[in-house]
């Protein structure tokens, strides 16, 4: 992950489960690019470098295993399953590939946010980086990873924007933002 905002490639082939994801992670400080087939994931995944794979098993060209398998062979990106299959075997297949996590579809946005900013948070800590970005000031704390904003010990809700100018400040503390 980089200091930018996480970037997210999304390979689903149903549009307007692939429009629900996306408006979810853009409204929750995500960029995303998508992907529709393997073989488009596997040449977006190379140039694009995204910091998370969202990736659904049943595409049309080949299945999704096979796109696992792929980027785990030159890649350490952490890669999350959203599939509609929900068996057992399923599931095994798709994490000994190489998948971090597996989500059965119907799914929740909630929880679908809260693993991938688990899977991040695991992708950092691998990379050496700071696993909890944080910010104090006397009496402000604020949790980059979590999402939360304590003053005085309470917790301050922010709108997303709020939330995204907060964090610009706090990541350049000390300098003139113009």
């Amino acid at each position: 992950m980089t200091a930018e905002l996480p970037l997210v490639l999304i390979v689903e082939d149903e549009p307007q489960l692939r429009r629900l994801v996306r408006s979810a992670l853009e409204n929750n400080d995500f960029r995303c690019m998508e992907a529709t087939t393997v073989g488009e994931a596997l040449s977006i995944a190379e140039n694009g470098r995204p910091d998370l794979v969202i990736a659904d098993l049943g595409l049309p060209d080949r299945d999704g295993v096979e796109l696992i398998k792929r980027i785990r062979s030159w890649s350490p990106v952490p890669i999350i399953v959203l599939s509609a299959r929900s068996q057992e075997p399923d599931k095994v297949i798709a994490l000994d590939a190489g998948a971090d996590d597996f989500i059965t579809k119907p799914f929740g946005t909630g929880e679908l946010l809260a693993r991938l900013r688990v899977a991040l948070r695991h992708a950092a800590a691998r990379r050496g980086a700071a696993v909890d970005e944080a910010f104090s000031y006397k009496e402000l704390h604020v949790d980059l990873l979590q999402r939360r904003v304590l003053v005085r010990g309470s917790e301050v809700h922010l709108t997303p924007i709020e939330f995204r100018l907060l964090r610009a400040l706090v990541r350049r503390a000390g300098q003139v933002i113009t």
